[in-house]
């Protein structure tokens, strides 16, 4: 029992997965398994060399905190911005920012595509083009329309552009701005020279040669230019950053079809990178040089007025030099000047200061405190902080949306530093003033020694010291230019280059070409062995003998194999085929249960099945025919009285049959037809009656099965399918033995649970099975044999059949 519970299939009835039928349904879908993975691989091919392959390069650069070794505590014009961390995030903000890649995109002419056309599509060539374009500055270029260029030869070269409508997108990429013109529709063709200025609505600059690079006659080109804001944005995205473990290095990669762009745009990007890095560290040092620059003009000025009043007082009185008494005063009131001078400065600073923390939103634009000589440390230091604060504001701005919560966490924390700022302006500049009235009660008390002097002595002392306070400030800024030039010029990029983009022999990235041939083939197979899976689990037919045996205790009288023939008289028409000899078979089985039940006299067979077209009649008419031909005088009685059939096979006719005979219409003899084979007898149905079953149970048939017994050997009853009428099942008593046909792949699962609850009742007995239209090589067959046929061993035995073409069999698989 345990053995029949797991062969029982799902859709059966049962619960199993039947493996077995399953593997034979996939091994006939072979030609179809063919068929699948070579349209998969042609599909696979195709796509191959249309595929540009994809290629990932990358360059390594390291965030230094570069430190000048010139700076000292005194002279230093710059600040450190919050170390190593912090220019890490600030660098990593300005390579995701859209700047940046406007510089590159733009220094590198990205959005003009060198072109050319290949089998199945325009590949980028890049600079392996022999010629560039320069754009005329100013101008527009038609947007998105491959222009071709053809070299005739001579330096001449034609223009061909193909307009398929009659506006044309156009952008200036001085400016960036776009316009829509008015084009002729259809082809446009214009000869230019190499070097000539090409003036068209739609394209403007000069076609030159590249450095060592030459043409032939009939070389084809093409040029495209594209949207600029699209090519930045498509690079900013293909760009990939990466920060091992938040360190001060950086990975940066590219995937691109042409590695030539991959390498320029990543040593161009870390370029760009590193000077716009040294510019914002010399900020300070290039606002101040500009700061002194303008003082140096304003004292310049104001040098040269006190230079000729000084020469002019001399020359007009006569005096040269000051007495050495007034030389003395003047160098004490020359030093307290410059003393003076100095804290001035200084209380101009903080004034300046303040009014440009209270109006400016931007705090990167202050001058070095050390050009005025501030050395408070915590003016500095806030100074500093102030400006790492509102770098990293100005660097999120091309990131980051402007709500974000991180502008408010600056904004809070500059003005934090602003109020800090304020108290400390403030008491510095309580602290300067008093200092500069100190300053000035000395310099009041040496001018009251001058007062002393002659009057000449004193007009000469008065311009000389104006002239020697000019001279100070003058040399004091001239002294700083030089100091801010050389901290300048000693300044280098806090960006590292570690390893440059450079092709070493990339290979893609892609998937190998070769290895799609793999996708292919499972593509190919998967799918049928899906449908396969399917099929077989929701399959509810029988497909061989094992599974019949495992869904029912019925015994299996035999297997017929599949009929060839154009009607049913197969063993009549064919005696020495394997199916005559099944047929044999299946007599010598009744035989033999005739003779265990100890059967005298006439022996009687019914023939049912489940539904129509199980082969039942084909049955009844073979065993009728092999017994007939036993020399055993033989009748078939057609008691199918719905669906009458056997009459056409025997070419008789069928208006007179059983029928006839049970309604009284016609007596035996006259229902009693002979057929072409010897001993065999039949008598069909007759015309279909409205109450079949009525007749099949009226005393006039227990008069026709009597009659049967006492003229013939052997009485084979076809009768309707058992599953559709109970007629069947009104005629067993009259029967020895019964027989069930089923039919392969055919046959429905849930018709052998009616006949195994039938026959567990009682209501048929000595019931067996015939397994009908079995064939070995077929869909669902796996070696089930039980005899009928010899294989190669039946030669001179058996007939053999005729073999299909291969077209018949291609048709036959389709469709099963």
């Amino acid at each position: 029992m345990e053995e029949e519970f797991e062969g029982l299939e799902s859709s059966g009835g049962g619960l199993s997965f039947d493996i077995k039928a399953f593997i034979s349904r996939v091994l006939s879908y072979w030609k179809l398994f063919v068929l699948f993975i070579g349209i998969g691989v042609f599909i696979v091919y195709q796509q191959n060399i249309r595929t540009q392959q994809s290629y990932r390069l990358s360059t390594q650069i390291s965030v230094e905190d570069e430190s000048n070794p010139l700076f000292t505590s005194n002279t230093s014009l710059t600040f450190n911005w919050g170390g190593v961390s912090g220019k890490v995030q600030t660098i990593l903000n300005s390579l995701k920012s859209r700047s940046l890649h406007e510089k590159v995109v733009e220094n590198l002419e990205f959005y003009l595509s060198y072109l050319k056309q290949s089998r199945f599509r325009k590949d980028d060539v890049y600079t392996y083009a022999p010629f560039k374009f320069d754009l005329t500055p100013n101008t527009y270029q038609v947007l998105n329309i491959p222009i071709r260029i053809i070299f005739l030869g001579d330096d001449l070269l034609e223009v061909y552009v193909n307009f398929e409508t009659n506006t044309a997108r156009t952008q200036n990429y001085s400016d960036k701005t776009k316009e829509t013109i008015s084009v002729n529709l259809g082809e446009f063709k214009k000869q230019f020279r190499l070097n000539d200025v090409i003036d068209l609505p739609f394209l403007n600059g000069v076609i030159t040669l590249r450095d060592k690079r030459k043409v032939a006659p009939g070389d084809e080109f093409y040029i495209q230019f594209n949207d600029f804001d699209g090519v930045v944005g498509r690079y900013r995205n293909k760009l990939n950053i990466n920060n091992p473990k938040n360190s001060a290095i950086l990975n940066l990669n590219m995937v691109d079809v042409n590695k030539a762009k991959i390498v320029d745009y990543l040593n161009e990007t870390v370029q760009v990178l590193s000077e716009e890095q040294l510019d914002r560290k010399n900020q300070f040092v290039t606002n101040t040089i500009n700061f002194i620059d303008a003082q140096l003009d304003r004292v310049k000025n104001q040098l040269t007025l006190n230079a000729d009043s000084l020469n002019k007082y001399k020359e007009e009185n006569k005096i040269f030099n000051l007495t050495d008494e007034g030389a003395i005063i003047n160098n004490k009131i020359n030093a307290l000047e410059e003393a003076k001078e100095n804290q001035n400065e200084k209380l101009a600073y903080y004034n300046s200061l303040k009014t440009y923390l209270e109006t400016s939103d931007s705090f990167t634009e202050i001058p070095a405190p050390a050009v005025s000589g501030i050395d408070d440390g915590h003016i500095l230091g806030n100074i500093g902080e102030i400006n790492k604060l509102s770098v990293q504001k100005s660097k999120y701005s091309s990131t980051v949306r402007s709500d974000a919560t991180i502008f408010e966490d600056l904004n809070r924390q500059i003005d934090g530093l602003k109020n800090v700022i304020f108290e400390n302006i403030n008491s510095v500049t309580k602290e300067t003033k008093r200092e500069i009235g100190v300053i000035e009660s000395k310099i009041a008390i040496e001018e009251a020694k001058i007062r002393k002097l002659p009057k000449a002595q004193q007009q000469l002392f008065d311009i000389q010291r104006q002239y020697s306070l000019s001279e100070r400030t003058y040399n004091m800024f001239l002294s700083k230019r030089g100091e801010a030039d050389i901290i300048k010029s000693a300044s280098v990029s806090d960006v590292l280059v570690i390893d440059t983009a450079k092709d070493t022999g990339a290979v893609p990235i892609d998937l190998k070409l070769s290895s799609r041939y793999l996708f292919a083939v499972i593509g190919g197979i998967l799918p049928l062995l899906i449908i396969a899976f399917l099929i077989t689990f929701f399959d509810n037919k029988i497909h061989n003998p094992q599974v019949l045996e495992n869904l029912s205790n019925i015994p299996l009288l035999g297997v017929v194999g599949k009929n060839t023939l154009d009607n049913n008289l197969a063993v009549q028409r064919k005696p020495k085929s394997t199916i005559a000899e099944a047929f044999r078979s299946l007599r010598s089985s009744l035989q033999y249960f005739y003779k265990s039940k100890s059967l005298q006299g006439t022996k009687t067979v019914m023939v049912t099945s489940s539904v129509s077209g199980e082969g039942k009649t084909f049955c009844s008419i073979n065993i009728a025919t092999v017994f007939a031909m036993s020399g055993k005088k033989t009748v078939l009685v057609g008691l199918d009285l719905r669906k009458p059939k056997i009459f056409g096979d025997f070419e008789i006719e069928n208006e007179v049959g059983v029928v006839n005979y049970l309604i009284g219409q016609k007596t035996f003899n006259e229902v009693v037809q002979k057929t072409m084979v010897d001993n065999l007898d039949v008598i069909t149905s007759g015309p279909i009656p409205p109450n079949p079953s009525e007749l099949l149970m009226s005393e006039c048939m227990d008069n026709l099965m009597g009659t049967l017994k006492e003229k013939y050997d052997y009485v084979v009853l076809d009768t309707p399918p058992v599953g559709l009428v109970a007629d069947a099942l009104e005629l067993t008593e009259y029967v020895d033995a019964s027989i069930y046909v089923v039919r392969q792949d055919y046959t429905q699962k849930g018709m052998i649970n009616l006949v195994n609850d039938k026959y567990n009742k009682g209501e048929i007995k000595n019931l067996s099975f015939v397994y009908n239209g079995y064939n070995q090589k077929g869909k669902y067959g796996y070696g089930y044999g039980y005899g009928y046929g010899y294989g190669r061993y039946a030669n001179g035995y058996h007939e053999n059949d005729k073999k299909r073409s291969f077209l018949e069999k291609l048709k036959i698989l389709f469709i099963k």
